[in-house]
């Protein structure tokens, strides 16, 4: 019998150029979607941040509009390019726009490390030159995924800017309804259903840095520690 003819993961399977290093580099970036979504579940888990939770939702859902978007506009891709499925908008464009644009917004105007409710020396809060140079790395990244489709012809410009103008709008729509949710105390009712209770879902990341909580608990037991040697060399 013959062996059945083999499939391509088209999740991963990339064409470039090995003679061109500029669609070797853009064939890396066609991977930023799966980095930055395995990004959000291991921040889900290891930090267990609603704030994390709810851009990854509106993450799959502008997700869920781009396969609605595609499939009832029926683009088809550049011909020379032997890509699956249709083209307009750019998933890849999209999503990224979304994550580049919803963190911008979340770094300037939601997120607030001045007003700390338990204050500290450990406490450091990022300032604001840094989260705007962050917004603007993530944007700039952003970019060169979305062109990087172009040049390596899996969509159209047009195609693209569409992705980047959907994501960008998807961001900014789930960013003004998670702050609505937040004036209202969704959130807050939110983080008391038990499933919630249950996984120790918490909301500090808007008034504190990931690292805060862990990197006080920590100066308080090496200062105890330091403590406790010196006390062991005075005897």
């Amino acid at each position: 019998m013959e062996d059945p003819p083999l499939a391509s993961l088209s999740l991963t399977h990339v064409h470039y150029d090995p003679n061109d290093l500029i669609s070797l580099a853009c064939a890396f970036l066609a991977l930023v979607p799966q980095g930055l979504t395995i990004t959000y579940v291991t921040l889900i888990w290891s930090t267990r941040e609603v704030e994390i939770l709810l851009m990854f939702a509106g993450q799959m859902g502008c997700e869920a509009l781009n396969w609605i978007l595609k499939r009832w506009i029926q683009e088809e891709r550049p011909t020379q390019m032997l890509g699956k499925g249709y083209g307009m908008p750019s998933s890849h464009a999209q999503f990224v726009a979304f994550f580049s644009t919803f963190l911008s917004l979340f770094l300037l105007l939601r997120h607030n490390p001045h007003n700390h409710p338990h204050a500290s020396a450990t406490h450091i809060p990022i300032p604001l030159w840094q989260r705007l140079a962050l917004s603007l790395l993530s944007l700039v990244c952003a970019a060169a995924v979305a062109q990087s489709r172009v040049y390596l012809n899996y969509h159209k410009p047009r195609q693209v800017y569409a992705g980047v103008a959907a994501g960008v709008a998807c961001a900014v729509a789930w960013f003004i309804a998670t702050s609505l949710a937040r004036r209202l105390g969704l959130v807050d009712w939110l983080l008391d259903q038990p499933i919630l209770r249950w996984a120790r879902f918490r909301d500090l990341v808007v008034n504190e840095d990931l690292v805060d909580a862990g990197w006080e608990r920590w100066e308080s037991r090496r200062q105890k520690r330091s403590e406790a040697i010196k006390n062991l060399k005075k005897q």
